[in-house]
């Protein structure tokens, strides 16, 4: 079985344990239930894939193998509850992340939040829609959180107190890091004006790193890492590669936010447009729009009535300043970084093989 394929059995294994679970308590928990099936059922696994092979990295050996030298995926149970937990962190941080950008839809679906009005106008629950949609997604959320930490748990039994305390801390470090990134994120849709030009852009990358570039490819390597006993250099050789590449991964996804084509992105197309995110590439067109147009591009900038028309004008400015190419030309600067650092890492050659193969998929995906 492919990796993918071990992962989402492991997946449907955990919700269908939950499933159990949650049906002795109330029936009405099945829609929260149904929800986080729906997304955690589907995903390209990047993090769960980037764990099991900053795992693989690592030249364990016979005597130094805390699994016995086992290399079957079915029976490599501690990474692919791992990686499983990550993808669960994953979904939590989606669910989370939707309710703070107020975006409407994820992969094509109503965003939780939504799923949630809609149960209670369609049932004509009373009070506020608005109100039961965000409380009982933020309860997902939680949950979901909550998830992630027993699978990393079961991840963690029956291993060294070494490992156990390497794994658990990249993990901590990983959810401070992204928790306090999407604080910064949020910090600078309010406060964006209040800093000079020449500030935007760090600010920005600033976002990118710890939003997003950190936990999507440098932790979840590190954390499938530190699970087979890294050294402190191969860690910091796994960092070197991982962290660009994240960089690398987010500003292509800020590309995908505005230019991207809905049918494949499951959003609409400029979504982050009318969400207002300051992202790169907004900083980069800013510094070189003359005032007047700046004005206007900031007042339609955030504006959730924004219609395709007025989106493909935003669109055709970004990409007159030249800062659709510039992103571009930064998205191959950190792939380049992340891929030479790849060649020099102390890691094994099958590890950094299937490694050449995840950067390119991810810096050149269109969804």
């Amino acid at each position: 079985m492919k990796l993918v394929d071990v992962v989402d059995a492991h997946i449907t294994s955990f919700l269908e344990a939950r499933s159990e679970e949650m049906s002795t308590i109330s029936p009405d928990l099945e829609h929260i239930l149904a929800y986080a099936n729906s997304m955690l059922r589907s995903g390209k696994r990047f993090r769960a894939r980037f764990c099991y092979w900053g795992w693989r990295a690592i030249d364990r050996g016979s005597d130094g193998d805390p699994y016995g030298g086992v290399e079957t995926l079915e029976d490599a149970s501690p990474v692919i509850a791992l990686a499983t937990s990550l993808e669960v962190f994953h979904a939590a941080a989606l669910v989370h992340d939707d309710i703070m950008d107020n975006s409407d839809t994820r992969r094509g679906l109503p965003a939780a939040h939504k799923a949630f009005e809609r149960i209670h106008k369609d049932r004509s629950y009373s009070g506020s829609t608005e109100h039961f949609g965000t409380s009982t997604a933020l309860l997902l959320g939680d949950l979901l959180l909550a998830w992630s930490d027993d699978l990393l748990t079961l991840a963690l039994s029956n291993l060294s107190p070494e490992i156990v305390a390497a794994t658990r801390s990249q993990f901590s470090t990983m959810r401070q890091e992204v928790t306090l990134g999407q604080y910064l994120d949020i910090h600078e849709e309010a406060a964006w004006h209040h800093h000079g030009e020449g500030e935007r852009l760090e600010r920005a990358l600033r976002v990118v790193t710890y939003k997003s570039a950190k936990y999507s490819m440098e932790a979840p390597l590190l954390i499938g890492a530190s699970l087979a006993g890294a050294s402190q250099d191969q860690l910091g050789d796994l960092s070197s590669f991982g962290l660009p590449l994240g960089i690398a991964f987010q500003l292509r996804d800020d590309v995908l936010g505005v230019f991207g084509d809905s049918e494949v992105t499951g959003k609409p197309s400029g979504d982050d447009l009318r969400e207002g995110k300051r992202t790169v590439l907004i900083a980069r067109a800013e510094a070189s729009m003359p005032e007047s147009a700046k004005r206007v591009f900031n007042e339609l900038l955030g504006d959730r009535s924004l219609d395709p028309q007025q989106i493909e004008v935003m669109q055709s400015t970004l990409r007159d300043t030249g800062a659709l190419d510039e992103v571009e030309s930064m998205i191959q600067h950190y792939a380049d970084t992340a891929m030479a650092a790849l060649e020099t890492a102390r890691i094994t050659e099958g590890a950094r093989s299937e490694l050449r193969r995840l950067a390119d998929a991810v810096t050149r995906r269109s969804s």
